[in-house]
């Protein structure tokens, strides 16, 4: 988890990367007036009022209109739902918005910026936890509960977004998400593709090389490890091409493989099979004498289950019809 952690978080230290995650993922009308050029990562690390340390993931801000908009991303990666993230996130926001304090981070009337707080989940199991702090406090009649904080955070829990669909196509995000969670080789490859087509300038070099980081720690890679960094598109589809022949081969050797088994395995049942059906014909030759065309065609036509089933009728049975079943 700690490779993917920081995998993760080498990825979203790049504006393109945050950028893809408003445009595709924040269905809000603000988004529309946001000045992506001016994205900029700020310092993640506080140290609160009692000198203790705290260091989130992720803090960027953006300009909207004419104020800077803070957008804090706290990326987990737990397996399991943290039931009090909400709580979490409110304790990075109130050391986030101590830190601005202290630095004179306000608007021009004087106030403390808006926050987008973002949880980013790629755990298997769909998220339940609160994503409001409030829905965690107990309320309690009387006049207690209009103290109550209230906090929301937004979720975007990669497998559900995928279940559901997403409308966000030429999106880096998006390509991130289906890489994850996609099992199929040949969707990988169509995915890491479109990866090459768009991360293609030179100016995204360093965001090319942090995918490859987190394709290669995080996905199952094969003995060749993926490379993103090519010379032209040419060398880009000639990879692929050899990446998918391999895939390929190493799918039909197993298809042969799995044949191989499952021959083993029919093999050693025809066997067990054989054995019974001697048995049961030299038990019943005992009881009953000479058997008949018809017995012996029911008995070699019976499962190893059936002829277990005779066997022990024959020990008790009166007649050869009782023995057989019939």
């Amino acid at each position: 988890m700690k490779d993917s952690d920081h995998s993760y978080k080498l990825l979203f230290s790049h504006p393109e990367m945050v950028a893809d995650l408003l445009r595709g993922y924040v269905k809000e009308e603000w988004v529309g007036r946001v000045d992506f050029s001016t994205l900029e990562k700020v310092s993640g690390s506080y140290v609160s009022d009692d000198l203790r340390e705290r260091e989130d993931d992720s803090v960027w801000r953006v300009r909207l209109a004419d104020e800077w908009l803070y957008v804090y991303i706290l990326l987990e990666f737990q397996s399991s739902v943290d039931r009090f993230m909400a709580v979490r996130v409110m304790t990075y926001l109130g050391l986030l918005y101590q830190d601005l304090v202290r630095r004179k981070g306000l608007t021009a009337s004087g106030k403390l910026p808006p926050v987008l707080p973002v949880v980013l989940y790629n755990g298997n199991a769909r998220w339940n936890a609160a994503t409001d702090v409030g829905e965690l406090v107990e309320s309690i009649p009387g006049g207690l509960t209009r103290y109550r904080p209230s906090l929301t955070y937004l979720l975007l829990d990669e497998g559900d977004l995928l279940a559901k669909g997403t409308e966000a196509t030429r999106n880096l995000v998006t390509a991130l998400f289906k890489l994850e969670k996609s099992r199929d080789k040949g969707d990988i490859l169509s995915i890491v593709e479109k990866l090459i087509e768009w991360l293609g300038e030179p100016g995204q070099a360093d965001l090319r090389r942090a995918f490859t980081v987190w394709m290669n720690r995080v996905m199952t890679p094969p003995d060749e490890p993926w490379d993103l960094e090519f010379e032209s598109p040419k060398e880009a589809r000639e990879m692929l091409s050899k990446r998918m022949e391999e895939w390929r081969r190493e799918a039909r050797e197993e298809g042969r493989e799995e044949g191989r088994e499952e021959g083993r395995e029919e093999g050693r049942e025809e066997g067990i099979k054989n054995g019974l059906s001697q048995v049961v014909v030299r038990l019943m030759e005992n009881r009953f004498g000479e058997l008949s065309s018809d017995v012996l065609e029911k008995i070699k036509a019976s499962d190893s289950t059936s002829l277990m089933e005779m066997a022990q009728r024959v020990l008790y049975a009166e007649s050869i019809e009782q023995a057989t079943g019939d």
